[in-house]
């Protein structure tokens, strides 16, 4: 009776701890999603950092030129999102030349279904875009904020990076004086770990992206797209925008289909294809590749990517990944947390089940 109550209490106070977490980080979406976004580049350039600084490369002139390499990565995905809007908009003569009839025909198709005349679809077109225009400023009051929002959090994740870079060891020290002296030992091994973890997490996210475009440039193949190799590459590659990247890079083939082909059914095998593979990407591919490279669970992996949309959004889904990592690693070390450990697990069953045997052993022996 006595462990049972323990049992229940222990069981509230950590649901009043999950809870409490869920909204802090909730309602602090501006202040934690740049600062993670900043210690996790910090922890990916940490080691090309230490590798500089080896060769006699003062500290900030290190920082500086590892944030120069993410610029650099950036900068030639815009690049290339940009050429591909450069190349949707040399199509677009064409495309309306190919939608006029179509729309002709749809109308023409509407009128004859249900009894709706050309004059009035045309009718309710043109006040569906009076009401457009009228409420264009609040649209584009609204781009302006998000947009002035985005820029203030691509101004602070770097400025975040180098500062968690230039005083690693303020931080190490702190972290050091919460745990107390008894553990520093675990607690270095604890750090190099994490990092580890993180690079895994990179080289994870390689491999999906990889994946994505052989089977992008598969099914286009398979559909007889000109560029099919090179378009369903460079679509996998701009996945790494969210929503923007994607929405504009799929563009380019489905219009090429539609110019390409006299069938309105080649663009939308198209957009099936992408459809399809975005859903392995999001539910299938990237929880078992970078699971693998965590060694977290793909089911674990899974509950953070939803978990991290339903909290932060797109960036909670990006980042919600290697904080399951490290909380697999935390829980390696926390005797404690031994049943999150089983959760988080790909191979703890295997090792639940080899202490079981070695503890029958040691009892019949």
């Amino acid at each position: 009776m006595i462990n049972s109550s323990y049992n229940t209490r222990s069981l509230l106070k950590y649901l009043q701890i999950i809870v409490f977490t869920v909204v802090v980080l909730y309602f602090g979406k501006t202040l934690f999603v740049p600062l993670c976004y900043g210690l996790l580049i910090a922890m990916v350039l940490y080691p090309i950092c230490k590798r500089l600084e080896r060769h006699r490369c003062s500290r900030s002139l290190a920082i500086t030129l590892g944030l120069l390499i993410v610029f650099i990565f950036f900068g030639i995905l815009i690049g290339l999102l940009f050429l591909q809007v450069n190349e949707l908009r040399q199509d677009i003569p064409q495309l309306q030349d190919k939608v006029k009839p179509s729309l002709i025909q749809l109308q023409k198709g509407i009128a004859a279904t249900f009894n709706i005349s050309v004059a009035s679809q045309n009718e309710w077109l043109q006040q569906v875009i009076r009401n457009f225009g009228n409420s264009t400023g609040s649209i584009v009051q609204s781009i302006i904020s998000v947009t002035a929002g985005g820029l203030l959090a691509l101004f602070l994740v770097p400025v975040y990076a180098a500062l968690f870079l230039y005083n690693r060891e303020v931080f190490v020290h702190f972290l050091e004086k919460l745990t107390g002296n008894i553990q520093n030992s675990a607690l270095q091994e604890l750090l190099s770990e994490t990092i580890h973890t993180y690079f895994n997490f990179i080289k994870g996210m390689f491999f999906v992206y990889l994946i994505v475009g052989v089977l992008n440039s598969i099914g286009l193949l398979a559909l007889g797209i000109p560029h099919a190799i090179l378009f369903g590459m460079l679509t996998a590659i701009m996945t790494i925008i969210p929503y923007v990247g994607i929405s504009v890079s799929a563009l380019i083939p489905i219009s090429v289909a539609w110019i390409t082909t006299d069938s309105i059914w080649y663009p939308i095998g198209v957009i099936a294809i992408f459809s399809f593979v975005q859903y392995l990407e999001a539910y299938v591919i990237f929880p078992r590749i970078v699971g693998t490279q965590l060694n977290v669970s793909t089911w674990a992996m899974l509950l953070a990517v939803i978990a991290g949309g339903i909290i932060w959004g797109v960036s909670g889904m990006i980042l919600f990944i290697p904080f399951v990592g490290m909380l697999k690693i935390v829980s390696d070390h926390i005797p404690e947390w031994e049943a999150l450990n089983i959760l988080l697990g790909r191979t703890t069953r295997r090792k639940t089940e080899n202490k079981t045997q070695i503890k029958k052993e040691l009892i019949h022996s």
